[in-house]
């Protein structure tokens, strides 16, 4: 199984193996066309879900760390405006 907002969602993989890889812990499975593929655990049914989202029990979609790191990513792509912890640089 793999997150909501993930194109596989709702597919399943047989699991191939599970590691840590690039400093996280990664699952490795064929894809339809038979590749090898992987992604983080955590976007998987495979690792345990994140205290933050057990706690919330699908009241809150999403982590404040990682709304902080998407306006980080969008303020880059938009030209250079920074954010740094919880507060914004511009």
């Amino acid at each position: 199984m793999v997150h909501p907002f993930h194109p596989l969602y709702g597919q399943e993989f047989e699991l191939i193996t599970y590691r840590n890889n690039w400093g996280e812990e990664r699952v490795f499975f064929h894809d339809s066309g038979g590749r090898l593929r992987s992604m983080p655990a955590s976007w998987t049914s495979v690792a345990a879900p994140h205290p933050f989202v057990a706690m919330a029990a699908g009241r809150a979609l999403f982590r404040v760390e990682d709304l902080l790191a998407l306006v980080a990513l969008l303020r880059r792509l938009e030209g250079g405006r920074e954010i740094s912890g919880d507060r914004a640089m511009v």
